[in-house]
């Protein structure tokens, strides 16, 4: 091959090279500023990005909220963040309801939307909105009026009940803005504007990264609030990213629009509504107690333990919601290719979306396994919850490769309605296999801490093998909503 041959042939390799990049910049520029395609007829490999990338760059904002957060307040102390421990161990409660709320709410929205069914899609938003005030109304009040019981309860120690109980009470009264959060974005991913749920997000988590430090230090004209400034950071970013879904959403820019004249209890579309949600509701309160009673174990071992364990889940959290983000793409697709009647396609786009999340884990892993102490000691330089937090972070991120698979079955049954057979999973995975084997292994084998690490990998890995096993059965593809 002479000179000009090569020359012409590397031309060609970078044109078209180039030719491929251009292509796919196109596609995530799309998804970035929001697309109007048919997810249920384009090619496969296009929903998938195009619902995928908006969805992963939401998480990916909440996981460096979840960071960054925890790296303000670790500069309090131990007691400090064994207090957003214990809190949000509380909390996850709350967030149990907003999750299974909003997965029933993805449920029918993305049904409704497969169907062409778009007013009744609007309808169905409605009805998870107003249930979703109802409820977080009955919880703010003795969310209140209790902040330092249920701080006493969950073991902490006298000087955060009596320092501390501000945060636990703002985060609690405020939770209007979690349930609503959930659920717009949900009616949102379920339409398939990823794109708005994603600014919503960074909306919600951009302002409470800047008020974090102004309101906990007093920089500037600031108060200086110490942990509950944190607490109401929190409460504005998420209260103004709220009032943009609603203006979104009264204002016509999204696939499902809603008007004053729908503001109205539906009681049936409720009643149906929680009927699809109560299977999500119950696997995560299964999964979040769970997850109180494995912060009550901890805390047998004080306040350093607890906080070693927080960093570690904040981190681990870090890497995990951006593949909730993928799980949610998963979930998206099946309920629209099922309102389509193309359960072949459903399924496609789960094992698509599976291979993607369990490499991105698979790799990813590897540098919380060999450098543990290095991501920890970003947030504190005790020697003891350093120790402690590298312990957890390494342990758990062996099963990173099974979570990956795991998260995205899960949520592809939730996706088609059915709740109810993830509720198993979480009640066998966490209560029969976790608690127990966490108690064994931490206080009667005294492992300590180490034994709660070995149960979460155990449960969990337990969980995704249910979980493939179940999808292989293929019973989901037939779920009526």
């Amino acid at each position: 091959m002479n000179d000009r041959n090569i020359t012409k042939l590397s031309i060609f390799q970078i044109s078209h090279r180039l030719s491929f990049f251009k292509r796919w910049w196109r596609v995530f520029s799309e998804a970035v500023k929001g697309s109007d395609r048919d997810y249920t007829e384009i090619p496969l490999n296009k929903a998938v990005f195009l619902l995928a990338i908006p969805m992963v760059l939401e998480m990916a904002m909440e996981s460096i909220f979840a960071i960054v957060d925890i790296f303000f307040v670790s500069s309090l102390g131990a007691d400090a963040i064994a207090t957003v421990g214990i809190t949000e161990s509380v909390l996850t409660l709350i967030y149990a309801i907003a999750f299974g709320l909003a997965m029933g709410t993805n449920a029918l929205v993305s049904r409704r939307v497969g169907e062409k069914h778009f007013a009744e899609a609007s309808s169905e938003g409605m009805q998870a909105i107003i249930t979703g005030i109802i409820i977080s109304l009955l919880i703010a009040v003795p969310g209140l009026i209790f902040a330092k019981d249920l701080l006493r309860l969950m073991g902490a120690s006298p000087q955060i009940i009596t320092e501390y109980s501000a945060y636990p009470a703002i985060m609690y009264g405020g939770n209007i803005v979690i349930m609503l959060l959930f659920i717009n974005n949900a009616i949102f991913r379920g339409a398939g504007d990823a794109a708005i749920a994603m600014r919503v997000l960074w909306i919600a988590n951009g302002i409470n990264l800047i008020l974090d430090p102004l309101l906990i230090f007093g920089i500037g004209p600031f108060p200086e609030m110490g942990i509950a400034g944190a607490a109401i950071a929190t409460n504005i970013g998420r209260g103004t990213a709220v009032a943009y879904q609603f203006y979104i959403l009264f204002n016509g820019k999204a696939r499902v629009k809603l008007g004053i004249q729908m503001v109205k209890i539906r009681w049936l579309k409720i009643v149906h509504l929680l009927n699809i949600s109560y299977g999500g509701i119950l696997q995560s309160i299964i999964a979040t107690t769970s997850w109180v009673f494995m912060v009550r174990i901890i805390s047998h071992f004080g306040s350093e333990a607890v906080a070693g364990y927080t960093i570690a889940i904040r981190i681990i959290i870090f890497l995990l919601l951006p593949s909730w983000g993928l799980s949610n793409a998963a979930s998206t697709l099946v309920g629209q290719n099922l309102g389509a009647n193309r359960s072949d396609r459903a399924e496609q786009s789960v094992w698509k979306v599976s291979k993607i999340n369990v490499v991105f884990l698979g790799v990813l892993s590897l540098f919380f396994i060999a450098y543990p102490e290095f991501f920890i000691r970003l947030f504190t330089t005790d020697a003891n919850v350093v120790s402690i937090g590298a312990d957890c972070l390494r342990i758990v991120s062996y099963g990173f490769i099974f979570y990956g698979l795991g998260m995205v079955l899960v949520q592809s049954f939730n996706g088609a309605g059915d709740t109810r057979t993830p509720t198993i999973f979480n009640l066998v995975a966490f209560w029969m296999i976790e608690i127990p084997l966490a108690y064994l292994l931490a206080i009667q084998f005294g492992f300590e801490q180490r034994g709660v690490f070995y149960a979460i990998i155990i449960a969990e890995s337990s969980m995704s093998l249910m979980a493939w096993y179940f999808f292989r059965k293929g019973k989901w593809k037939t779920q009526q909503v």
